[in-house]
């Protein structure tokens, strides 16, 4: 159980540092992918920016954590970040997105990260 937590944590960790360079750097792919499209280069430019830098930065701290505080450190992490698409999925349906995406991707993720808060906890 202790390689599964450890590598479901390292892969939602790296996951989130895709996620935040990705939206720093195909903003407009990246925000069409999260479930409401924006332009780039219009106003919605710096709150893409703005999730970038969100996403990457809890990928860097998830990954700190684990190396250097150790499993229940990044489970009690890992918990209070379910919260990041747990809100997203709120977003994306106050914002005229899918249901499919909200569900299916954002609200999936929160569930994938609690499963790995669980298991942490359990290492």
């Amino acid at each position: 159980m202790t390689v599964t937590a450890y590598t479901l944590a390292i892969l939602l960790d790296l996951f989130c540092l895709f996620l935040g360079y990705r939206f720093l750097f195909q903003p407009g792919p990246a925000a069409a992918g999260y479930g409401v499209p924006a332009d780039p280069k219009g106003d919605a430019g710096a709150y893409l920016t703005i999730k970038g830098l969100r996403d990457g930065t809890y990928g860097v701290v998830g990954l700190a954590l684990l190396a250097f505080a150790g499993a229940h450190a990044e489970a009690w992490f890992m918990l209070c970040v379910a919260l990041v698409p747990l809100g997203d999925m709120v977003n994306v349906l106050r914002n005229g997105g899918a249901k499919a995406v909200a569900y299916g991707i954002h609200f999936a993720t929160a569930i994938v990260v609690l499963i790995s808060a669980a298991l942490l906890f359990l290492v």
